[in-house]
């Protein structure tokens, strides 16, 4: 069942074979898991939210247009949950935890946890430099570029699982390529 395409599996599924489903979350856990990490940031809740992922995939497979994009269709999915999970998050407000002389003791006692500057030197390897470069970059602008280079998406691919236009999509592609040249030269 390994090498049935994306479509015969969800033919399959439909028609009884509940194992094809199996397949095809072990297909798409790793690409789904590293998508929502990199728009989130943070791998619990990157894990909580992939598997909110696949629970509305299962639901919704029925409902699937087999004449669309099944990978486009879930990377769509994962946005729209890193979406509703971000409008779900509240922010912190650092002003409730004043006391009525001003005081902030929250503020006054959380810990720097920038890198002292040897730890910086020590910090060699690549692809840790370029992911926390990426942090620095908005989401959608890091979306597309995991999208492009992590998931090999092409772009109008990314457009249609972002629900932009394609234009958007390659301006948002050269301005985080621009935005990174400029970040890694600092």
């Amino acid at each position: 069942m390994a090498d049935y395409s994306d479509e015969q599996l969800i033919k399959d599924y439909l028609e009884g074979n509940k194992q094809t489903l199996e397949v095809l979350i072990g297909r798409y856990l790793k690409p789904i898991y590293g998508f929502v990490y990199r728009y989130l940031g943070d791998a619990h809740n990157a894990e909580d939210v992939t598997q909110d992922v696949f629970v509305k995939i299962w639901r919704n497979l029925k409902k699937f247009d087999r004449d669309k994009n099944f990978k486009t269709w879930i990377f769509t999915i994962a946005k729209n949950t890193c979406l509703d999970f971000l409008k779900k998050k509240r922010t912190v407000v650092f002003s409730e935890y004043e006391t009525e002389d001003g005081e902030n003791y929250l503020a006054d006692n959380i810990a720097d946890l920038s890198p002292l500057p040897p730890e910086i030197l020590e910090r060699t390897d690549i692809a840790q430099m370029l992911s926390a470069v990426m942090q620095k970059l908005s989401p959608e602008h890091r979306v597309v570029l995991f999208l492009h280079y992590n998931d090999h998406l092409t772009f109008r691919e990314i457009a249609e699982a972002l629900e932009e236009p394609i234009h958007t999509v390659k301006s948002r592609h050269r301005r985080a390529l621009i935005m990174l040249r400029k970040l890694l030269d600092t």
